[in-house]
């Protein structure tokens, strides 16, 4: 699982008009961009018998674009709406840090914190990793996908069992070492956000999922939005994920890893996503102060960039966001990916943006749709 981001200020002050149904449209100011340029943008995802896309567009606070195409199965042909709900995939890393970040509120943990203080068990190279390394990728943990296909050499995924958040913690007290030293190079992590889910359970009591809905979902009325956990609870209006595979279309969905629930196991809507925006926005769950250390990216010693494990430039990531700027725009994104879904974010703090793209097909350029929206409305205001 993957991700990309954005944010945002103001800078010029619009006449909106939301656009609130899936098909519906609105009257356009000369200071706005036309629906039919987004539609343009989407036209390949508008049939009514193929998975489609579902896009949000936020300028200074108020949704100006909210729109879906496609559907959301085969079976059902329902319509892709503001309401449907996807599987964030990798999108869902910015809920478990936030998850942490409350934590660090509450006193109940220190981004020096090292692994070992939290699970005392854990073999000795986790006295070496920090919360803040497990958060921004340079912990160098061993990642559970591999440890699996060499667990399940030539296995077919479906015949895989699902792993769950504690199994991986498990999985990685059974290894010897990590990649590299830790805070000496930049590796994405879906092994780090696992254990960081199960650092939320250790510290706060809760199930990761629980603590979600309790802290954040719920006090931003964010209703419809579930770490989902199966025959535990559902995901109510609920797209499903597929893949184009010889011009046939085949439910995709589930996969070995779609059980695991801080790196990506977050279902979510374009309605409630806004919420959450709006909450990033406003500072709701965490103060200005609190949320800074998330947008600074990791250095080495004498504050020299990190490399990959490849020897290239890292890229600048915080708690859960990548944070490069974007044709000179700044810029918060993550994206997601997983079997059968694709998902983006986009904030611009500086142009009061925020562009967000759902897919639930496989083959769908997500980060790239959400650039190419922000486009007409960077152009537009830099007119």
């Amino acid at each position: 699982m993957i991700d990309s981001v954005g944010s945002k200020s103001l800078t010029l002050i619009f006449t909106f008009v939301t656009v609130i149904s899936m098909t519906g449209s609105a009257q356009v100011s000369p200071k706005q961009v036309s629906p039919e340029k987004i539609d343009a943008l989407f036209s390949k995802f508008s049939s009514t018998c193929e998975p489609g896309c579902a896009v949000l567009v936020v300028k200074d606070g108020t949704p100006v674009f909210r729109k879906g195409y496609g559907v959301t199965d085969l079976r059902s042909l329902h319509a892709i709406g503001p309401e449907t709900n996807f599987r964030l995939a990798s999108l869902t890393k910015q809920f478990t840090a936030t998850a942490i970040m409350l934590l660090v509120h509450d006193g109940k943990l220190k981004y020096d914190d090292h692994l070992t203080n939290v699970f005392p068990d854990f073999p000795a190279y986790g006295k070496a990793i920090t919360i803040q390394q497990l958060l921004n990728h340079t912990s160098g943990l061993t990642d559970y996908e591999s440890i699996l296909e060499k667990q399940y050499p030539g296995v077919p995924d479906e015949k895989i069992p699902q792993i769950k958040d504690a199994d991986v913690l498990e999985l990685l007290k059974r290894q010897t070492g990590t990649k590299f030293p830790p805070g000496t190079r930049w590796d994405y992590s879906n092994s780090g956000y696992v254990v960081l889910a199960m650092v939320v359970e250790k510290k706060s009591g809760m199930s990761f999922g629980n603590f979600l809905r309790e802290r954040i979902f719920r006090p931003l009325v964010m209703s419809h939005t579930v770490a989902y956990e199966k025959d535990k609870n559902e995901v109510a209006n609920r797209a499903y994920g597929h893949t184009l595979t010889r011009g046939t279309w085949r439910e995709t969905d589930q996969s070995s890893t779609s059980a695991t629930l801080g790196d990506g196991g977050v279902y979510t809507s374009l309605d409630d996503l806004g919420k959450w925006d709006r909450a990033l926005t406003r500072h709701t769950l965490i103060t200005e102060q609190e949320m800074a250390p998330a947008l600074v990216p990791p250095t080495i010693a004498h504050r020299a960039p990190l490399q990959t494990l490849d020897g290239v430039p890292a890229p600048l990531y915080g708690f859960g966001w990548f944070l490069g700027p974007y044709r000179g725009h700044r810029r918060y994104a993550h994206y997601g990916e997983t079997v059968g879904f694709r998902t983006a974010i986009q904030r611009f703090p500086d142009d009061g943006l925020t562009v967000i793209v759902f897919a639930n097909r496989a083959e769908v350029d997500a980060p790239t749709l959400a650039e190419n929206v922000a486009d007409l409305y960077l152009a537009r205001a830099a007119k």
